[in-house]
């Protein structure tokens, strides 16, 4: 089992920046991926980006069109915590993040989720 439990969220002017926490723990693997998603009130819910091992080992990002070159996800496996670097935030990056580790993680249907952090611009 894994337990995830994000934060960093909070209020911000539109144009400003946020980096977003999601510490994992249990029977956690480092080869796994894992990413973030969103979900705004009476919207269906989003997919952020997501990070995995590619070929050779290297590491690898996908993100949504909607927050590529303003939205750097990251992990670091000494520590357990996968990351989400938002800059250049826009009104419409409203929603409750979450961050999810394992399972299909390209259309963004994790095994495991945490509870989200909630991240305003405004």
């Amino acid at each position: 089992h894994v337990q995830l439990v994000e934060s960093g969220g909070g209020s911000v002017q539109p144009g400003g920046s946020l980096r977003l926490s999601c510490i994992a723990s249990g029977s956690t693997d480092s080869n796994i991926c894992m990413g973030w998603f969103r979900q705004a009130p009476g919207k269906e819910r989003e997919g952020v980006a997501y990070i995995y091992n590619g070929a050779r080992g290297l590491t690898s990002a996908i993100y949504a069109d909607s927050v590529k070159g303003r939205f750097t996800i990251s992990r670091d496996n000494d520590k357990g915590t996968l990351y989400l670097q938002m800059n250049l935030l826009e009104p419409a990056d409203t929603a409750m993040y979450y961050c999810g580790y394992g399972g299909f993680c390209s259309s963004y249907k994790f095994n495991y989720s945490g509870r989200g952090t909630q991240v305003t611009v405004s």
